[in-house]
C-alpha cells in the first residue's frame, strides 16, 4: 500500500513506495470496537534496501532497531497505543522518523588525551606518602 512520502529532515525524505502499512487487531481497552476494527498498525520499511539513506545511517539505524529489524533488513514498527487507526498510523511514522534522525546524528568528536596538571601530580604524591606514613605507624613499635 503506497502512502504519503515521509519527510525526515530537509536532506532525507522517504518515498511513499518504501513504506508499507498493515492494519491488525489490537488488544487493550476499546470495548467492542477492539474486536471488530483493525486499529493497530504495522509499518514495514526496507531499511537496508532504501536508496534514500546513506550506508552510515543504515548501519546506525540497524544498531538502534535491535529486534525490530528482520534478517532481510526490513524494519517493523508496531503501533497500538491509541484507539484510532489514524493516530496509530501517525505514531508509527513518527517513531520511524525519530529512529532515523537518531541514526543520522554525526558521531561524537574523538577524545583528546590530556596530561594531569603539575599541581594534581604533587597532590597525589603527597597523599600517597601520607598514606604510607599512616600504614608504617600501624606496625609493631621498635624496641630500641
Amino acid at each position: 500500500m503506497a502512502s504519503d512520502p515521509l519527510v525526515i529532515s530537509n536532506r532525507i525524505t522517504l518515498a511513499g513506495w518504501e513504506l508499507t502499512e498493515q492494519f491488525v487487531l489490537a488488544g487493550g481497552p476499546g470495548g467492542q470496537n477492539v474486536n471488530k476494527v483493525s486499529t493497530a498498525v504495522q509499518l514495514f520499511f526496507n531499511l537496508m534496501g532504501s536508496p534514500a539513506l546513506s550506508d552510515r545511517i543504515k548501519e546506525n539505524a540497524a544498531k538502534l532497531a535491535g529486534r525490530r529489524l528482520t534478517k532481510e533488513g526490513v524494519l517493523i514498527i508496531e503501533a497500538n497505543r491509541f484507539r484510532s487507526q489514524e493516530r496509530n498510523r501517525e505514531d508509527a511514522r513518527e517513531r520511524l522518523k525519530e529512529l532515523i534522525l537518531e541514526a543520522a546524528k554525526p558521531p561524537p568528536p574523538p577524545r583528546r588525551k590530556t596530561k594531569p596538571t603539575k599541581g594534581s601530580i604533587e597532590r597525589r604524591l603527597k597523599e600517597k606518602s601520607g598514606r604510607s606514613d599512616i600504614k608504617k605507624m600501624r606496625g609493631r613499635p621498635d624496641g630500641d
